[in-house]
């Protein structure tokens, strides 16, 4: 058996394509199984929004996982304001993901909600990268910190 904790991306996509399963495997309507977009994208909004105020938010865990990004141990005070804020933005456009997918779900065809479900996600994730960025270099910047790189 292996130990250690879970990498946070690993938990996200195994709660999406849980309950992506589940919509499928329990109904053969197609709203229903059409509905596991947007509630897929509620589900990220309230796993982000649920870790924002703690100590530990997503994005650091995610920052440290995805591109190994260490912290100091006495971290800067921005810097976890940075982590808990991004960490409310992922979960204001995974909240905003859900509502525009709502409203695609109620007014188009099923051809056109299903393109639109790849654009929505494709312009949500890739504004959000360039704000995350943005502000992450702003937060350096105003903290006077430094990344540096290839590190051991």
């Amino acid at each position: 058996m292996l130990a250690g904790s879970i990498p946070g991306l690993l938990v996200i996509s195994g709660l999406v394509l849980t309950l992506q399963a589940v919509l499928v495997l329990a109904t053969g309507s197609v709203l229903l199984f059409l509905l596991q977009f947007p509630i897929a994208n509620l589900a990220l909004c309230i796993l982000f929004a649920r870790t924002a105020p703690t100590g530990r938010p997503l994005v650091a865990k995610l920052a440290t996982e995805v591109v190994a990004l260490r912290q100091p141990s006495a971290a800067p005070p921005g810097l976890d304001r940075f982590f808990r804020g991004v960490t409310w933005l992922w979960a204001g456009i995974f909240a905003a993901s859900t509502i525009g997918l709502v409203i695609l779900l109620a007014a188009e065809p099923t051809r056109v909600f299903l393109l639109s479900t790849t654009v929505v996600t494709v312009v949500g994730v890739a504004a959000g990268t360039l704000l995350s960025v943005l502000w992450f270099i702003r937060m350096l910047h105003c903290c006077g910190l430094r990344v540096r790189f290839g590190q051991a």
